[in-house]
């Protein structure tokens, strides 16, 4: 729960508190903290407020831009969408995929969702019991239903209903783990 760990009077000075203690200037500082705040969705007029007064979900955010002020190379984030709406889940993650395209930062995602990792990372790390039980591309991890099953986790939904679709002999490609994936292909066979 990041936005617990919010604790600075204003949202600036709290997004302000890494960078300020990684001793940048002033104006560098200014600088950081306008271009996270941006960069994880929020107006500015929030940066005047007190971190209390945001909703759970703008709480959330604002910890996430605390930690982008940094400037990290490597972000580790665990169920950063939990508690977000479904406009805000997919806003946040196409913004770590932008993140990741423009400074290659190197984001770890820890989740339960599958239709989050599908959507957004390239590799995935399967953990059971401590231990690494499988890593490997997306496409080849989620083409392993059984395997998922048994470490308690599933394919995407959507690529359930594709496999539906597969058996009422609809022909398909493999390999369909999002939406818009499965858009394109229903529309390409109509």
């Amino acid at each position: 729960y990041p936005e617990y760990q919010l604790f600075e009077e204003t949202v600036y000075k709290d997004i302000a508190y890494g960078p300020h203690n990684l001793g940048f200037d002033e104006q560098r500082i200014k600088e950081l903290v306008y271009d996270s705040i941006n960069f994880v969705g929020l107006s500015e007029d929030v940066l005047d407020k007190s971190p209390f007064e945001l909703s759970g979900g703008q709480k959330r955010r604002v910890a996430i831009a605390g930690v982008l002020a940094m400037n990290p190379s490597v972000i580790i984030l665990d169920e950063p969408t939990a508690g977000l709406d479904p406009a805000g889940r997919n806003d946040l993650l196409f913004r770590l995929k932008e993140l990741h395209a423009a400074k290659k930062t190197t984001i770890i995602l820890v989740s339960h969702s599958m239709e989050d990792v599908a959507s957004t990372v390239s590799h995935v790390m399967v953990m059971a019991n401590g231990t690494l039980a499988a890593y490997d591309t997306v496409a080849n991890i989620f083409s392993n239903p059984d395997m998922l099953a048994g470490y308690g986790l599933d394919i995407p939904q959507i690529s359930s209903v594709v496999n539906e679709l597969k058996k009422c002999g609809i022909s398909l490609s493999d390999n369909i783990y999002t939406v818009e994936k499965a858009a394109d292909e229903i529309y390409n066979y109509i």
